[in-house]
C-alpha cells in the first residue's frame, strides 16, 4: 500500500480506541476549557502484545533542567519533569521512551522516577541499548548498561527495548563493523533474546540511522526467522518521507523504511515527526499556505497529524520540554484527525519547498556533544535555522539602511545565542562530532559555512 492509499484509508477510519489509565490526575491540576480528554487520546494496538498505546508517546530526551550557575554540573528538574509526567498520565499518554544517553545520562533516572509515583500498569516504558562506545561493545560492560536502565527505571522489566541507533559508525569502523562490534561479536543480540524469554524485556526491536544496509539485513533476519522484531523506530515526517536522501546522503526517505516494515506488519515508533522543531516554525510563504488549508492548525499540529496518520503506527515520540507543548500535542491527538488526500498532497508541496531552503538538517538530539574544543553545535545550527525559518538573515547591500539594522540585529542575536568561545569560529575540523550525528550531517563543513557568513556580515560593517 503506498501512501496515498493508506492516508485515504486512515482518513476514514476510526481513529482508535480509548483507554482510561488508572494513574491518578494531580490533584492541583486545573481544568481549562481547551483541554484534552484522556479518554479521547487516540490509541492503537501492539499485534504482538496487545498493549494498547497511546498515539502520543513522550520522549524523554529533551527534559527540563535546572537555570544554574554558569558551571554548574548539569542537573535536571525532577519536580518539572513529575509534573509533566503526571498530565501526561492525567490525559491519555501511557507510552514513554527513554535512554542510557539522554540528557546527558540523567534521563533515565529521572524518568523512573517520575513514572514510580504511578501503578506500574498504567504506562510502557522504552529504553536503550546505548552502546556506541567500543568501551562499551565488551560483553560485560553491555549486560551492565542493560542492568543499569532496569534499576535507574526502578523495574524488573522493560516493556521495549531497542539496539540504539543501528546504521551507524564508531571509531573508523564502517556501518557493518560498528553493528557487528556493538550486538554480533560479543552476543549480546542474542543475549537480548534470553532476557525477553525471562520477561525481562518485553518487545525487543531497534531505532534506525544510517546505512541502509543495516536496516535490510535485519529485516531479512526477520523474514528468515533468525530474528523477530516486535517494533522498529525509524525517522518520519512531512520532510524526511521523501526528501532524507536530499538532506542527508546517507540517511533513507522514510516512505522506503515505512513500506518494508508495514508489509511484514511490524509496527512503527515514529522519531523526530518535528525534525528537532524545525517543522514546528516555518517561513511566512510555507506558513500563508498551511492557513489557507486551516486557519488554526499550528505548523507542529500539521506534522504531527501527518505522522500519525498511517495506520501501522503505533506512537509518535515528542521530546516535550514546556507544559504548554504536551497540552498542544496532547489536544491534537485527542483524538487525532488524519490527514486528508488533499491535506497530505498540500504537505508534500511544503515539503519540497522547505528543502529548498538549505537548512541544516540539525534535530538537535546533542548526540555530536560535547565538542572537544566547546562549540555549541546545535546551538549553532539552531540559530542558523531559525534565522532561516523566520527569514531573519540579512540580504542586501552595505549602504541599504534596513540591511544594516538586519545585519546588525542577525550579528547581536548570534553573540546572545551562542557565547563567543562557543561559536563556530573555534571549530578545527577534527570530525569526531561526525560519527555521532545520526543525520550524518558533515558538521565541520557547514561549521564553515555559517562562519563564513558570519565573517562576511561582520567585514561589511
Amino acid at each position: 500500500m503506498d501512501r496515498r492509499e493508506f492516508i485515504k484509508k486512515a482518513a476514514t477510519a476510526v481513529a482508535g480506541t480509548s483507554l482510561l489509565l488508572t494513574a491518578c490526575k494531580d490533584k492541583n491540576t486545573s481544568a481549562a476549557p481547551a483541554e484534552s480528554n484522556p479518554e479521547d487520546m487516540t490509541k492503537r494496538t501492539n499485534p504482538n502484545t496487545g498493549d494498547v498505546v497511546s498515539l502520543l508517546g513522550y520522549g524523554m530526551m529533551r527534559l527540563p533542567k535546572r537555570e544554574l550557575e554558569e558551571g554548574a554540573p548539569f542537573e535536571l528538574d525532577e519536580e518539572r519533569i513529575c509534573e509533566l509526567v503526571d498530565y501526561a498520565i492525567a490525559h491519555g499518554v501511557n507510552y514513554f521512551d527513554t535512554a542510557p544517553v539522554y540528557c546527558q545520562g540523567h534521563s533515565e533516572r529521572a524518568t523512573g522516577k517520575a513514572l514510580a509515583r504511578h501503578p506500574r500498569g498504567s504506562y510502557f516504558v522504552a529504553t536503550k541499548l546505548s552502546n556506541f562506545s567500543p568501551s562499551a561493545w565488551a560483553r560485560k560492560e553491555s549486560m551492565a548498561m542493560f542492568e543499569r536502565s532496569l534499576e535507574y527505571l526502578q523495574t524488573d522489566y522493560v516493556d521495549y527495548l531497542l539496539l540504539h541507533s543501528v546504521g551507524g559508525t564508531s571509531a573508523g569502523k564502517d556501518a557493518m563493523q560498528t553493528f557487528n562490534g556493538r550486538y554480533m561479536d560479543n552476543g549480546i543480540l542474542d543475549w537480548l533474546v534470553e532476557q525477553k524469554a525471562k520477561g525481562r524485556i518485553r518487545n525487543l526491536g531497534f531505532s534506525y540511522h544510517g546505512d541502509i544496509r543495516i536496516f535490510d539485513m535485519l529485516l531479512r533476519w526477520h523474514d528468515e526467522g533468525r530474528y523477530h522484531w516486535d517494533f522498529v523506530q525509524i525517522q518520519l515526517n512531512y520532510l524526511d518521507w521523501n526528501h532524507a536522501k536530499v538532506q542527508k546522503s546517507r540517511n533513507t526517505n522514510a516512505s522506503y523504511l515505512y513500506a518494508e516494515l508495514e508489509k511484514r506488519g511490524i509496527p512503527v515508533i515514529v522519531m523526530e515527526p518535528l525534525l528537532g522543531g524545525r517543522l514546528a516554525k516555518q517561513p511566512a510563504h510555507i506558513l500563508r499556505e498551511m492557513k489557507r488549508m486551516d486557519i488554526d492548525a499550528t505548523p507542529a499540529e500539521w506534522a504531527f497529524r501527518y505522522a500519525g496518520t498511517p495506520e501501522k503506527i503505533l506512537t509518535v515520540l515528542s521530546g516535550m520540554t514546556y507544559m504548554e507543548h504536551l497540552e498542544e500535542n496532547c489536544r491534537t491527538f485527542s483524538p487525532l484527525r488524519p490527514v486528508t488526500p488533499e491535506e497530505e498532497s498540500m504537505l508534500m508541496r511544503l515539503a519540497d519547498a522547505i528543502c529548498d531552503l538549505k537548512a541544516v538538517p540539525c534535530t538537535g538530539c546533542n548526540y555530536c556533544m560535547p565538542c572537544p574544543y566547546g562549540i555549541d553545535i546545535p546551538a549553532v545550527f539552531g540559530y542558523y535555522n531559525n534565522s532561516i525559518a523566520e527569514d531573519l538573515l540579512p540580504e542586501g547591500d552595505g549602504d541599504d539602511s534596513a540591511f544594516r539594522k538586519a545585519r546588525r540585529r542577525w550579528l547581536i542575536g548570534y553573540d546572545k545565542k551562542v557565547e563567543r568561545m562557543r561559536q563556530a569560529d573555534h571549530c578545527i575540523g577534527c570530525k569526531q562530532c561526525m560519527s555521532h550525528c545520526p543525520q550524518r550531517i558533515n558538521i565541520p563543513e557547514r561549521m564553515h559555512d555559517i562562519n563564513s557568513l558570519v565573517e562576511q556580515l561582520k567585514q561589511r560593517i
